[in-house]
């Protein structure tokens, strides 16, 4: 129950444990949990590295900034802001109820897994995406190299806004995509395409679709 505990601490497990207290692990490195709770996750693994997760359950805001070297199974997470910062995260299996999820990320790979809230993944590099569920407002903007690979976009609108070299499948209808930058995405549906050529290039982007949809081009 230490608040603020295990801080430049190198090569230590935990496991079947309960962790009571926020701000737990920082600047740490060779971490690997296993079976534990985090009843109160709050800026837990911060600036750590070489961290393995199995079979978590967290709730909390702000858990594993700015980390990197990650390796998840199976955590479940309610809590905002999850990994902002991170850089070389593999996820196999996890539910993430969070707004902001992964933002300012590089080299990050998800599979298996379901993501809730808003504003998912802005401002990433290399991210890839298998197998997933998402619901987000606006979610998926402002990406660098974005591949997916079936996954299901759940009541998510104004998707890939600004986003780059885009390559993505889509196993479910898209309720509106806005801008992005080139790449090509491939949905069952689109509700709403917006395409501004004020702002963007059209023809860098290939949007197909299982059905017939329109692109609408503000005046």
């Amino acid at each position: 129950m230490a608040r603020s505990g295990i801080w430049y601490t190198h090569g230590i497990t935990i496991q079947n444990s309960s962790i009571q207290a926020p701000k737990s692990f920082r600047r740490s490195s060779g971490i690997e949990l296993t079976d534990d709770h985090f009843s109160n996750a709050q800026e837990t693994l911060w600036r750590c590295d070489d961290i393995k997760l199995t079979n978590i359950q967290a709730n909390g805001d702000y858990f594993g900034m700015n980390s990197s070297n990650i390796y998840v199974s199976h955590l479940n997470l309610i809590g905002n802001y999850v990994f902002d910062g991170g850089k070389n995260i593999e996820i196999h299996h996890s539910t993430f109820v969070s707004k902001d999820a992964f933002w300012n990320c590089e080299n990050v790979t998800i599979y298996d897994s379901t993501i809730s809230g808003e504003y998912l993944a802005w401002n990433t590099k290399n991210l890839t995406m298998i197998n997933c569920t998402i619901e987000s407002n606006q979610g998926l903007c402002y990406i660098d190299h974005l591949k997916m690979r079936n996954c299901h976009l759940l009541h998510t609108n104004l998707a890939f806004e600004y986003c780059s070299n885009v390559d993505a499948e889509i196993s479910s209808s898209i309720m509106s995509i806005k801008n992005p930058l080139n790449g090509k995405i491939h949905a069952r549906s689109v509700g709403k395409i917006i395409l501004d050529p004020t702002k963007i290039n059209p023809g860098k982007t290939t949007i197909i679709t299982d059905d017939e949809t329109r692109g609408e081009v503000p005046a």
